[in-house]
């Protein structure tokens, strides 16, 4: 199980390449992984099932994850874990499968959407076998996740981006309570094992609370009433999205989590009230608006509605019998809402409408098509062979049963359930009448056929194969019975009287029994109202209510925008001083506070650690006043550098060559990221609004230099212990095999806050780019011809002629050829692009000498960092400065040459090295970011050592380099590009 967990992970990574070389044909493909994992599923049957009866045989792994806080990575395949288990991955591997001919158009964005759909259907994998409550969660708000990118696929409608952001926010909003309760419930039983907990079956006031906010997570992902309004909206999703995730998988989540807390919470005081009240009030309003849809998919939509209600109430209600009709109820419903989703995307690809008022006549011509309609509408209104019918028969048994012995939730499911059943009959008529049916245009004549172009063979595989399952699994009612038999025994909630239920049985006849007569009756009700709907026109009528939950929804989130408008119109007015000052003025306040009441300060101050450090100081304390006087700009960030400066020599002189190097690089790259800023903001500071408030700001900075300094003092005093850095060298040595303290901290020791910190990196880079480009992420740069003149067909072509040298002609720049052999060379090609009056011919050849030593030495930096000073950080900023100086010779265009990769592929390359790092060793028992070494005798080279945070060290110097490539691109290509679009146009800047 944990290995299919990491071949769907691994699948989903690599699909988007597959994707590109064989198109839509990947989906095929892909298929294969959910298949393996639903033939995998199968071959556990025999366990499986002997589990049920004997928990020791039940399939069971588990690999520790935090053992200090009792988590791990443990996935149990009980009787549910095995049903959702075939649905998710059986019903996945089809509507992949599907895909492949859904999507005809090969220029359509599909290779991030398979990627998505193949993680999705791995996440809910492991949602529903996991046995670790903490695991659970995260699964949950992954498919939140993952569903919103799938609702959003077609991102340039309106409509599909909203429908995608009200399916998140509801249903993360869900899963946040439901962590609340997850919490609870592990504190009070000291595990957060699933099956422990439903052993030792808690209770008291805790737990209450706790099953409420479970419900709250369960109801918003299984779109019961309130959270009902977000399934319809997400029908904006491609057909298969609606298919698979708001059918078969994603909204079974909550589904799954009521059948599997049910049978130790069922009789608890808040279960039944909200299980059985909500559900049935959703079955009952799904089913009334699915019969005023005229939208097939929307039809369909109400009607997961309705029947997720139906769910509810069965699998919430908490008896064997109803345990174990519930669950076949889940099974019907995947296979034959599925089968219906699907054929609703064939409708759609082929006609281009959803619309029931616009077809006609289109089951007379796609007979086999409407066949698999038909069985599968008649196992969702629950007619015999179906398995909708022996689901549906044993469920209102159970709930008859319950009822007779006058179980007052027993008569208002059993009530909700026949009314919600008349409702299915009925809206799955109107769904064959609209789709099929030929229709009147007027009382005396039809309206003229649709016409109907045949599919593809392969487009209508999954849902035939869904529709005929559906027969099959009727008609194998017996061995279902006796599969499903495990889950329903697990099920103990009493009668009224006190006595054990006993388990019913799934089967296809039971006689003349009264369940068959209310199932029958419901059937007949259902197709008379769909017949007085129609010819009364009620289903055209405007809506019922004034009032809807979306309405709600939207009047909540506009106040929620209405509030963000004050709330930032009251606190962000928009200067930079009154933040800062606010910030200074907490820190001061907060610090001081600390200081009076604490205890008596304890201080040890030298004058001086080296000789050099008298000289330093004076020289930063002057440019530190030099600079708060300084009235230009630019002399103000040159005199911070001062400082800066100064600390790269205590760094040195302090035996910390490593933190001088970082030093001295971090500060070149910030006065150059200032430069580039600066060049279209006004030369001296004040030119437009003039400081004021000089007095206040003045004491401010002074009781603030003057508090960090006390606290700096303090701090030297304080310690009692002997420091934790006393020990670094032998742990440095010991565990990360090297003998640069620092760098061996960064990647190994401390791998974590490295990893925070990277973060922070990415989130940077990729705010300041959004700033500039403001409409795209992607810069065009790297695609960019370094030399425009040359038109060469695609760019490897322009790559490889690049390799051959390059000559100045008196039109531009030419590759050598045997016709300009003897022309004049050019030393950077960016440099013909720029103005004669900032060209310097002595900085190119400069830079064209040095660029590629710079490299050699950041890449020499990068691994000798480990036993000497460097590492990926102090490589990462070379190199980057490399990049600076290519930049200030040629310009932007130079810099496309020099740098022909997106910046972002280069951040997100180095995240992925360092991330995988990190989670690698999971995968041999080890604790995340371990390292392995090697060291091995080489003829000629020597002796070679080799430690795997290296490769995490690799991802940090390309994470680096790319926001160092970002900065240069936003702050200064693209803004050289505005730049000169406003001179073109005539704008003054």
């Amino acid at each position: 199980m944990l290995m299919l967990l990491a071949v769907f992970a691994a699948g989903a990574l690599a699909l988007p390449l597959l994707v590109r070389v064989a198109g839509a044909r990947a989906f095929a493909i892909a298929a294969l992984i959910p298949a393996a994992a639903f033939v995998h599923a199968l071959l556990l049957t025999p366990r499986v099932l002997a589990g049920s009866d004997d928990v020791g045989a039940t399939p069971y792994e588990s690999v520790e994850w935090i053992p200090q806080l009792g988590l791990s990575l443990s996935f149990r395949m009980d009787v549910l874990g095995w049903v959702l288990t075939l649905i998710v991955t059986g019903v996945g591997a089809l509507v992949l499968l599907y895909c492949r001919w859904y999507f005809r158009d090969s220029s359509s964005p599909i290779a991030q959407f398979a990627a998505v759909l193949l993680a999705f259907a791995g996440a809910m994998y492991g949602l529903v076998l996991t046995d670790d409550l903490v695991l659970l969660v995260m699964f949950w708000e992954l498919t939140s996740v993952l569903s919103y990118l799938l609702i959003g696929y077609y991102h340039a409608r309106g409509a599909s981006r909203r429908a995608a952001l009200q399916a998140l926010l509801v249903t993360t909003l869900g899963g946040l309570a439901m962590f609340v309760g997850v919490i609870l419930l592990v504190v009070d039983t000291g595990t957060s094992s699933i099956a422990e907990i439903l052993a030792v079956a808690p209770t008291g006031p805790v737990v209450e609370a706790a099953i409420v906010l479970l419900l709250v997570g369960a109801l918003s992902k299984s779109a019961i009433f309130p959270f009902h309004f977000w399934l319809p909206g997400a029908m904006a999703a491609p057909t298969p999205v609606s298919a698979y995730l708001h059918a078969a998988a994603m909204v079974k989540a909550g589904i799954y989590l009521i059948a599997r807390f049910a049978p130790i919470f069922a009789l608890s005081a808040s279960w039944r009230p909200i299980t059985i009240g909500l559900g049935v009030l959703t079955m009952l309003l799904g089913g009334i608006q699915a019969m005023r849809e005229t939208d097939l998919k929307r039809i369909l939509a109400f009607g997961t509605v309705s029947q997720l209600g139906f769910f509810t109430v069965v699998l919430g209600y908490g008896t064997p019998d109803a345990a174990l009709g519930g669950l076949a109820l889940v099974i019907g419903h995947a296979l034959f809402k599925s089968a219906l989703f699907l054929i609703v995307g064939v409708i759609d690809r082929q006609l281009s409408t959803r619309d029931i008022t616009e077809l006609s006549g289109v089951g007379r011509q796609a007979p086999v098509m409407t066949v698999a309609s038909f069985i599968s509408v008649a196992s969702m209104a629950g007619i015999a062979p179906t398995i909708g019918y022996v689901a549906k028969e044993s469920t209102l048994a159970a709930l008859f049963d319950d009822a007779l012995r006058g179980s007052p939730w027993g008569i208002v499911a059993l009530a909700g359930v026949v009314l919600g059943s008349v409702l299915t009959a009925a809206y799955g008529a109107r769904f064959l009448w609209g789709a099929f049916w030929r229709k009147r245009a007027n009382p005396s004549e039809y309206m003229p056929d649709t016409e109907w172009p045949d599919p593809p063979f392969g487009f209508l595989v999954a849902p035939v194969v869904l529709a005929v399952a559906t027969l099959g699994a009727g008609i194998a009612a017996p061995a279902l019975d006796t599969a499903l038999h495990g889950y329903a025994v697990t099920a103990t909630a009493p009668a009224g009287d006190g006595e054990l239920l006993e388990t019913g049985h799934l089967a296809l006849w039971h006689g003349l029994e009264p369940a068959l007569f209310l199932s029958l009756g419901a059937v007949l009700l259902g197709l008379g109202l769909f017949v007085i709907t129609r010819r009364t026109g009620w289903g055209a009528k405007p809506r019922l209510l004034p009032f809807t939950a979306q309405d709600a929804y939207q009047l909540v989130m506009r106040g929620v925008d209405r509030l963000s408008v004050l709330t930032t119109g009251l606190t962000q007015r928009g200067s930079l001083p009154v933040y800062v000052g606010t910030i200074f003025i907490v820190v001061v306040a907060a610090e001081t506070t600390a200081l009076v009441a604490g205890e008596p300060a304890r201080m040890q101050l030298s004058a001086w650690h080296t000789p050099l450090q008298v000289a330093i100081a004076p020289i930063m304390i002057a440019a530190g006043i030099l600079a708060v006087v300084a009235r230009k700009r630019y002399t103000g960030v040159v005199l911070v550098s001062v400082t800066g400066m100064g600390m790269v020599v205590l760094f040195a002189t302090s035996g910390a060559p490593d933190l001088a190097v970082t030093q001295i690089l971090v500060e070149t790259v910030t006065l150059v990221t200032f430069a580039l800023v600066l060049r279209r903001l006004p030369s001296r500071m004040g030119e437009h609004n003039a400081s004021v408030g000089r007095l206040p700001r003045a004491v401010l900075a002074i009781a603030v230099g003057a508090t960090m300094a006390f606290v700096a003092v303090l701090a030297t005093g304080a310690r009692v212990q002997t420091p934790i850095s006393e020990a670094f060298p032998e742990l440095a040595y010991k565990l990360g095999h090297g003998k640069n303290v620092v760098n061996v901290a960064l990647v190994d020791l401390r791998g974590w806050d490295t990893m925070g910190e990277l973060s922070v990196l990415v989130l940077a880079a990729t705010g300041v780019a959004s700033l500039v480009f403001v409409t795209h992420r992607a810069d065009r740069l790297s695609s960019m011809s370094a030399l425009p003149d040359i038109g060469t067909s695609t760019r490897v072509a322009g790559r490889r002629a690049q390799r051959r040298p390059l000559i100045e002609t008196t039109d531009g720049v030419r590759f050598q050829t045997a016709e300009n052999v003897g022309g004049p060379r050019a030393w950077l090609v960016g440099g013909q692009q720029m103005k004669p009056e900032n060209r310097s011919i002595l900085l190119e050849v400069i830079v064209r000498i040095l660029f590629h030593t710079i490299i050699v030495v950041s890449i020499f930096l990068l691994f000798a960092g480990h036993n000497a000073p460097g590492g990926g950080f102090a490589g990462g900023l070379v190199a980057g400065m490399a990049l600076v100086m290519r930049y200030i010779a040629g310009g932007r265009w130079e810099l496309g040459a020099a740098a022909p990769a997106d910046a972002g592929r280069l951040l997100g390359a180095g995240l992925i090295l360092a991330v995988g790092s990190a989670v690698v060793p999971l995968f041999f028992g080890l604790a995340p970011l371990s390292s392995a070494f090697w060291e091995i005798e080489v003829p000629v080279l020597g002796h070679i050592e080799f430690v795997t945070s290296t490769i995490f060290d690799i991802g940090v110097y390309l994470v680096v380099i790319g926001l160092v490539l970002d900065v240069l691109r936003s702050l200064g290509a693209e803004v050289d590009r505005q730049a000169q679009e406003m001179r073109a146009r005539g704008v003054r800047i």
